[in-house]
């Protein structure tokens, strides 16, 4: 261990949380990363950092990466599929922004409620027993998903929840290998690579893989 992760360690600060708040600058690069070289939107740069911490924090808690992934998805899912059936619900209502938002957030609440009580029911300990930190997230993400459904459509606030999922998901598995989690403990100072990467990121002027594909058919005639 680095002497200065042993000296935050011994000053009361949890170890697992000295190695997720090093990991911000990993998760928030890799996102920049995704976003500026193969064109992944998502829903911004925050929400699929705190998703991917979420999905951490579950396999902190339940002492396997796995579970992590799975429980996370499963609520994940349940939140935007939730959101979607409310906003169905509350559109002829004609209500202004925020009660709307209100109204959902309490309908996600009960539904999470529901799919943590079911889990419960069959002995899924993992999932009943998920702390509530990751759930707060999750949660929040609604607010997201209603305001691109309001101003981008239905569709498009779907893809861009998929691709939150799965720049959420990458982060995790590449976040959570151990030799990422060694390099953080043994050589903290890595993370601050992430700035010059950074710096690299925000001069990109290249096509973007997706922009490739979207104008294949004006190469092929070049």
């Amino acid at each position: 261990m680095h002497p200065i992760i042993n000296y935050f360690v011994h000053q009361g600060v949890p170890l697992e949380t000295v190695i997720l708040i090093l990991t911000f600058p990993i998760i928030a690069t890799l996102i920049a990363f995704f976003r500026q070289v193969f064109g992944i939107k998502a829903f911004g740069i925050y929400t699929p950092m705190i998703i991917t911490l979420a999905f951490l924090a579950m396999r902190i808690n339940n002492n396997n990466g796995f579970s992590g992934v799975k429980y996370g998805t499963i609520i994940f899912v349940s939140v935007i599929f939730a959101g979607m059936i409310a906003r169905y619900l509350l559109k002829k209502l004609r209500l202004l922004y925020l009660p709307r938002v209100a109204i959902t957030l309490t309908l996600v609440s009960f539904s999470i409620l529901a799919i943590l009580v079911f889990g419960g029911s069959l002995q899924r300990t993992g999932l009943a027993s998920v702390s509530i930190f990751p759930l707060l997230i999750m949660i929040a993400i609604v607010e997201k998903f209603v305001a691109a459904q309001i101003e981008k459509g239905n569709r498009t606030a779907m893809l861009l929840a998929v691709e939150t999922l799965i720049i959420s998901l990458v982060c995790f598995y590449l976040v959570g290998l151990h030799t990422t989690i060694n390099m953080i403990i043994y050589h903290p100072w890595v993370v601050l690579l992430t700035i010059p990467i950074n710096f690299f990121l925000g001069k990109w002027t290249g096509l973007r893989f997706n922009e490739y594909y979207r104008f294949r058919e004006i190469f092929k005639e070049m």
